[in-house]
């Protein structure tokens, strides 16, 4: 089977009044520690979401979109439901901006 992409956009917002300036690198570091996180059915792709026009999360599989219903079924194989890993990513992602601003202090 090949994994999801799951594409999450990180509101800048999130890491506090300075945010811009740091949101960038919080990415990549999000991105390195959420390989992790499910690594056998999706791969994380973090990006800062300067346009809030722009989805939450979009999901793709290789180069192709997939709508929210697509990329359930393509999870529902493995037992995995698609609004559980956004709930726990949302957990994750304030755990990671915590661990993250300490590390810049």
């Amino acid at each position: 089977m090949r994994k999801l992409t799951l594409l999450c956009r990180i509101e800048p917002g999130c890491l506090g009044p300075q945010g811009v300036d740091h949101v960038e690198a919080f990415c990549r570091y999000a991105h390195a520690e959420l390989k992790s996180f499910y690594p056998e059915a999706i791969a994380w792709l973090p990006l800062p979401r300067y346009d809030k026009s722009l989805a939450e999360f979009e999901y793709l599989v290789g180069k192709k979109n997939l709508s929210f219903a697509q990329a359930q079924q393509l999870l529902t194989v493995l037992g995995i439901q698609l609004n559980d890993i956004e709930e726990q990513f949302h957990d994750k992602i304030a755990d990671l901006i915590d661990l993250f601003l300490m590390k810049q202090k």
